[in-house]
């Protein structure tokens, strides 16, 4: 009868708070301090609907830090408690189970590519943080060795700079590090378990985009598609801009458009230095 999730972006905690809604269930959702601030919208859709959301101020205040704390509420209640996991991540069968669920993505990409074009898309590009996104859209492909595929880390800062969200591309065995992103969803030191056996066998390549790219595509898909992007999204809309570059007008990219940006003003303004 209780419920308890870990969200970064919000959008995670939203779907479990409905659902808890829908079906009359307790609901306590963790999330970092950090990111309850700069998600306001998605913390007050969750309070609408029923759910408590829980503040974690330890740690880097984010999703990370909100994840610990729901193993230990989980451990602690393991009884009365279900944990809906938000990504590819934790303990067996969460990274199978997220990941199946998520399979619809690329499994109606798939079909509708083909109804529109007769043939297989050129490239897949999809926002990694945990990669609950991108597995979905890449895991019915996987074997469509023509396929390429790309997942975009955030590399904040630059990787240089150490303040990035890009475990694949520059993560090593030892301590959890700190991390940073513009976006709370990529704001994370972990990713799912399959992502990592794709880039080892090397049959997905893992890119980033920095916070400045990512507000450039959050714009330019804005202006051009009349679709405002999640800040998480807008990195792998950065990067197929830039692929696209490299490709000929034939050529096709299916880009994952994982969230809507409503949740995301606050922080765009407050990066571009916009008063209310």
């Amino acid at each position: 009868k209780r419920i308890i999730a870990e969200t970064g972006a919000g959008q995670h905690g939203v779907a479990t708070a409905t659902i808890a809604a829908r079906l009359g269930l307790e609901c306590i959702v963790y999330m970092g301090a950090d990111d309850v601030e700069r998600q306001k919208m998605n913390v007050y859709r969750m309070r609408l609907l029923g759910a408590t959301v829980v503040p974690v101020t330890s740690g880097s205040r984010t999703l990370k830090d909100a994840m610990n704390e729901a193993m230990r509420d989980w451990v602690t209640n393991v009884d009365s408690t279900y944990y809906i996991i938000g990504t590819v991540a934790g303990p067996h069968p969460y990274p199978l189970l997220v990941r199946d669920f998520q399979a619809i993505i690329g499994k109606e990409a798939r079909i509708q590519h083909l109804e529109k074009t007769g043939k297989m898309p050129d490239a897949l590009v999809a926002c990694v943080g945990g990669g609950s996104n991108a597995i979905g859209l890449f895991f019915d492909f996987l074997n469509d060795t023509d396929v390429k595929m790309y997942g975009v880390e955030a590399t904040g800062d630059g990787i240089e700079s150490g303040r990035h969200s890009a475990p694949l591309a520059a993560g090593r065995i030892g301590q959890i590090q700190e991390t940073h992103s513009i976006s709370a969803g990529l704001d994370y030191p972990g990713v799912g378990p399959e992502h990592s056996f794709l880039k080892d066998m090397k049959r997905v390549e893992y890119v980033g985009c920095t916070d400045k790219e990512a507000l450039e595509g959050f714009h330019e898909a804005t202006r051009k598609e009349g679709i405002i992007p999640a800040l998480e999204t807008a990195h792998a809309v950065a990067y197929a801009l830039k692929l696209a570059k490299t490709m000929t007008p034939d050529q096709t990219i299916i880009v994952n458009m994982s969230g809507r940006g409503d949740k995301d003003l606050h922080s765009v303004m407050k990066a571009e230095g916009i008063e209310m």
